[in-house]
């Protein structure tokens, strides 16, 4: 093996341990208890304390017991303990008691420690009580930790005390139940509960007593409880310390922790390692972990293997995991096996899976049950799912319902549901509340809708003085905040707004940023953008290319562009054609365009019968 370094300083470093090899260890230990031996066997009481004591962590219980005896009758109360624990190991636990009881009157804390245990074991819970007490008062750390869980048990407030106390003198256990007490107590103060295994994220109002919890699971975990590695590498990955996470998770998984295999798949799949992810996970799976399962499933799933992916979706499924018959319902969808994905979302959502409740109402009301869907998306958004209430927005609305439809809008706007803000939003417009919509609309343009965006600004738009004329030599103006909503949601491909955004370049004299505007909006099918398009390239002198784009905004049905088209063609006397297009300009309209058309239309009729 190589090590990287030189031994000396690692052993400096206290990484390795100097010890003395097996064979002189053996040799020392020979010589020691045949020292005690001579001595016992002479009838000293302490070498008979020792001897009996090596000999029944040898586990030679027959000649353990008449030294261990031989000290009792001395009065070495070590002696008393260590024959208590010797009858206890061969069934006597009544006579072990009574020994125990002489010790721990003579003072022995270990002693105590036992004799409690025992009564706890007995079911006599005052008697347990008062000697474990004994026990801990004397800094016992067992003690200490048996009296703790006797607490804890009864929920008192005093079992924290003495964990504390057990985890200070080294207790690996008392170390780790101190630490989740702690956490169990911030996710209260925080305003909820966590999840019972995993350490949760901190929060304003629980961050030191979280920051408290860690050196607890860090003792514990350097002491070799893997459970306390896997709640370790879960407060420092939700930190950001990535790195030590993933040795923490290493450690536990190592140790046999299915969640931290789990947990450590996650890590090495966001550091972009699929491979070694799928190592981990297939470890946890393989070891019970439903979570690992689904991961599994959606990996397969993601590379086409659907077969595969079922497989692990139904193992997580086994395992006890909803998730997996969701996963399961929503990997029928995809295949358009739809009875089928109908019952694993069924199966999820009568297992009180929230999402699943939701896609099976989305389900019945594509194939035309709204009355089926609507109990689901109840159920759904009654269980915290925001999509399910601002579904329910959606159905309510459909009814004409706007009250009941109104109030799911609002319940999935407060959650931070976007369409659901522009909804409400919009609502509130309708009714006058300026105010309000204004906040909803921030909101849901915040959170990248482009139709709130542009109601925004147009909002903001209305409120704004009309400008003046521009006076000589003042500095262009600023771009206002409702111009800056505008092109925000131009730049989302929002055609209403690019063609504003357009107009607003084109009063700023920018007429290359304007027809860049008009031109994407054109694009995407504006019919405005189209008209106004053509006005740019018409005022450049480019009349081929503007007829072409008020060709395509008149057959979109934009009653100006027939009329310009009308002119154009009476202007090179094209008269049909010009005919033609006044009478597009009438039907389409507004009343001013197809009044003009048909006065138009009327001129070119005289001079085409003169």
């Amino acid at each position: 093996m190589v090590f990287m370094g030189d031994r000396a300083t690692l052993l400096e470093t206290g990484r390795f341990v100097q010890t003395r090899s097996d064979e002189d260890a053996d040799t020392a230990d020979a010589e020691t208890e045949a020292r005690h031996r001579c001595a016992a066997d002479g009838g000293d009481a302490e070498s008979m304390s020792v001897l009996g004591s090596l000999l029944l962590r040898r586990g030679d219980l027959d000649s353990a017991e008449p030294y261990l005896r031989g000290a009792t009758a001395e009065g070495d109360r070590a002696a008393a303990n260590n024959l208590g624990v010797l009858l206890h190991q061969r069934g006597y636990a009544d006579e072990a008691a009574g020994w125990w009881r002489i010790a721990a009157v003579a003072g022995s804390a270990a002693a105590a420690h036992a004799l409690g245990r025992h009564y706890r074991e007995r079911g006599d819970e005052p008697a347990a009580e008062y000697w474990l007490r004994q026990s801990a008062e004397q800094g016992h750390a067992l003690g200490a930790y048996a009296l703790a869980d006797l607490l804890e048990h009864r929920s008192d407030v005093g079992a924290e005390r003495w964990l504390r106390a057990a985890a200070e003198q080294g207790h690996r256990e008392a170390a780790y139940r101190l630490a989740r007490l702690i956490d169990r107590r911030a996710e209260g103060e925080a305003g909820g509960e966590g999840p019972g295994d995993i350490a949760v994220a901190p929060t304003a109002e629980g961050e030191g007593v979280f920051d408290e919890a860690e050196p607890w699971y860090r003792q514990a975990a350097a002491r070799g409880h893997r459970r306390a590695a896997l709640h370790l590498g879960a407060i420092l990955e939700k930190r950001g310390e990535l790195r030590e996470a993933g040795r923490w998770y290493l450690t536990s998984a190592k140790d046999g922790e299915a969640k931290a295999a789990c947990a450590l798949g996650f890590l090495l799949r966001d550091a972009g390692d699929e491979e070694s992810a799928a190592v981990w996970w297939l470890r946890a799976a393989q070891d019970g972990d439903g979570n690992a399962a689904n991961a599994l499933g959606a990996l397969h799933a993601a590379r086409g293997e659907q077969q595969t992916a079922e497989r692990w979706y139904r193992e997580a499924m086994n395992a006890g995991d909803v998730n997996g018959a969701y996963n399961l319902g929503l990997l029928c969808a995809a295949q358009n096996r739809t009875a089928q994905a109908e019952q694993w979302y069924r199966r999820a959502a009568y297992s009180g899976h929230r999402e699943a409740a939701n896609a099976l109402a989305i389900l019945l009301l594509q194939a035309g049950d709204p009355t089926g869907a609507e109990p689901w998306f109840s159920k759904a958004a009654e269980a915290g799912s925001v999509d399910a209430a601002f579904n329910l927005g959606i159905l309510f609305a459909g009814r004409d319902d706007d009250r009941t439809a109104l109030k799911w809008y609002e319940r999935a706007a407060a959650a931070g549901h976007t369409d659901a803000a522009l909804q409400v939003g919009i609502a509130l417009l309708r009714d006058g509340e300026e105010q309000a919509a204004e906040r909803h609309l921030r909101c849901a343009a915040g959170g990248g809708s482009a139709e709130a965006a542009f109601r925004l600004a147009t909002l903001l738009d209305a409120r704004q003085p009309p400008p003046g004329p521009p006076a000589l030599g003042e500095p262009m103006a600023e771009k206002t905040e409702c111009e800056e909503w505008y092109e925000r949601a131009a730049q989302q491909g929002h055609r209403r707004a690019q063609v504003r955004v357009g107009m607003l370049a084109a009063d700023r004299g920018d007429l290359k940023a304007a027809a860049r505007w008009y031109g994407e909006a054109a694009e995407a099918g504006s019919r405005n953008g189209a008209f106004n398009l053509g006005l740019l390239l018409a005022r450049e002198g480019r009349e081929r290319e503007a007829a072409l784009w008020w060709t395509r905004a008149a057959h979109a049905g934009h009653g100006r562009a027939a009329l310009r088209l009308a002119l154009l063609a009476a202007r090179h006397g094209e008269l049909s054609e010009g005919q033609r297009w006044c009478a597009r300009a009438v039907e389409l309209g507004p009343a001013e365009v197809a009044e003009r058309a048909a006065r138009l239309r009327e001129a070119l009729h005289q001079e085409l019968t003169a």
